[in-house]
C-alpha cells in the first residue's frame, strides 16, 4: 500500500479533497435556488435571526441558522416530514433503476483487462437502453394510483387503475430531493469506503493512498460489487442520467401547466439534453473503456457527480425556464438548433473515435491516428 508520503496527489490532495466534498454540495444547493429566483440572490441564504438560544454558543449559532436556512438546509425547519417523504422518492427511484438492471433482458458484456496484469474481465449486464424507454414507458402511462368510483347503485369504491405520473411533484420539492440526495450520496460513498478494506479486493491506484478523506473521496475500491451487480457502472449511467432527463421533463410539465403551452426553449432543452442521455445509454458498452470505469475508483467523488451533481446542476436550466422564460425567436431557436446538432456530430464523431482506440488502437479505422504516450 502506498503511503501519503510518497503519493502523487490529484485535486489539491487531502486539503483540496475535503474542500471539494464540502463545496460542492454547498455550490449544489445554491445553485437550485439561484435557479428558482432568477438571480443570484445572497440575501436569503443565511437567516438574520435563529430558534437558537442567546446563551448558546457560536457553533450552536451556527448549526441553528444553516438548519433554519430554507436554500442550504431546505425543509429542514418548515417539514421534516417532507424531508423523509423525499428520502422515500430517492431511495425508491433508485431502487426501481436497480430492478430494472436486474431483470430486464440484456447483453453481457465484458469490460477491459483489469490491471493487476491478471488478465481478468469482468462482466457486464448491459441493457440501459431498454430500461431508459421502460422508464419513461412507466412514467407516462403506467403509474399507479387508487381512484374512487361509484357503482351502479351508487356505492363508492376504490380502484387501482394507471396513467401518467405526478411530475411537477418534482419541481415543487426540486431543492429538498436534492438535499436529501447529498445526504444519501455522502451515506453511500461512506459505505463504499468501509467496504473497501475487505480482503483480496481490486483498489484503484489513485484512491490508495492511506490518507482517509483523500482517499474517501477519490475512492479505494476499482470496482465494487454485489455479486454481478457493479455499483460504479451502474451508477455512472442509470439513476442520476436518467434522473436528469425526467427532471427536465417534470420541469416542462409545470410549466405547461403555469402557461397552458410549453416554450421553444422548454422543448428544445429537453430535445437536446434527452438526446444526450439516449446516447449514453444506447452506447453504454463504451463506458466500459473509459477511464471512470477502468482506472479511477468509486468513491465521493464519483457516487455524488453521478447521483448528485448530474442530475440537480444539468437540469438547472429546464428550473430556471419554468418561472423565467425569455420566449425566444424562431430565427434565435433555429440558430441553437443548428449549433446543437452541429455539436452533437463532433460528440457522437470523438467519443466513438476514443472508444474504437481504446478497444483496438490497431483496428482499421483508428491505426491511421497519430497520438502521444501517456503514462495511463
Amino acid at each position: 500500500m502506498k503511503t501519503s508520503f510518497n503519493f502523487d496527489y490529484e485535486f489539491g490532495g487531502p486539503i483540496g479533497a475535503l474542500g471539494t466534498m464540502i463545496f460542492l454540495p454547498l455550490v449544489t444547493l445554491l445553485l437550485t435556488y439561484w435557479a428558482s429566483v432568477g438571480s443570484l440572490e445572497f440575501n436569503h441564504i443565511i437567516p438574520a435571526e435563529t430558534s437558537c438560544s442567546p446563551d448558546a454558543g457560536i457553533v450552536s449559532m451556527y448549526i441553528s441558522k444553516l438548519k433554519d436556512s430554507s436554500v442550504l438546509c431546505p425543509s429542514c425547519a418548515e417539514s421534516p416530514v417532507l424531508i423523509s417523504c423525499c428520502a422515500c422518492v430517492i431511495i425508491g427511484w433508485f431502487l426501481f433503476q436497480v430492478l430494472l438492471e436486474r431483470i430486464l433482458p440484456c447483453e453481457i458484456v465484458l469490460g477491459a483487462p483489469l490491471p493487476d496484469g491478471s488478465g481478468k474481465r469482468l462482466p457486464y449486464r448491459i441493457n440501459g437502453h431498454l430500461a431508459f424507454w421502460v422508464t419513461l414507458l412507466v412514467l407516462d402511462i403506467g403509474w399507479p394510483k387508487w381512484t374512487e368510483i361509484s357503482d351502479e347503485s351508487g356505492n363508492i369504491k376504490q380502484i387501482l387503475v394507471f396513467g401518467r405520473a405526478p411530475m411537477t411533484w418534482l419541481y415543487d420539492n426540486y431543492s429538498t430531493l436534492a438535499f436529501v440526495t447529498i445526504i444519501l450520496t455522502t451515506m453511500l460513498s461512506a459505505y463504499l469506503y468501509m467496504k473497501s478494506f475487505g480482503k483480496g479486493l481490486l483498489l484503484a491506484v489513485g484512491g490508495n493512498s492511506g490518507n482517509h478523506v483523500y482517499d474517501f473521496f477519490m475512492g479505494r475500491e476499482l470496482n465494487p460489487r454485489w455479486g454481478g451487480f457493479d455499483w460504479k457502472e451502474f451508477c455512472e449511467l442509470r439513476p442520476g442520467l436518467i434522473g436528469w432527463m425526467i427532471l427536465n421533463l417534470a420541469m416542462m410539465s409545470k410549466q405547461y401547466e403555469r402557461l397552458g403551452y410549453v416554450t421553444g426553449s422548454m422543448i428544445l432543452i429537453n430535445i437536446f439534453q434527452g438526446l444526450y442521455v439516449w446516447d449514453a445509454l444506447y452506447q453504454e458498452r463504451a463506458i466500459l473503456t473509459t477511464m471512470d470505469i477502468t482506472t479511477d475508483g468509486f468513491g465521493f467523488m464519483l457516487v455524488f457527480g453521478d447521483l448528485g451533481w448530474v442530475p440537480f446542476t444539468y437540469s438547472l436550466q429546464s428550473r430556471y425556464l419554468v418561472d423565467h422564460d425569455p420566449h425566444l425567436q424562431w430565427p434565435v431557436l433555429a440558430c441553437i438548433i443548428g449549433v446543437n446538432c452541429f455539436g452533437y456530430l463532433v460528440f457522437r464523431g470523438a467519443n466513438g473515435q476514443k472508444d474504437a482506440f481504446r478497444r483496438n488502437p490497431n483496428a482499421a479505422e483508428v491505426s491511421h491516428l497519430t497520438y502521444l504516450q501517456t503514462k495511463r
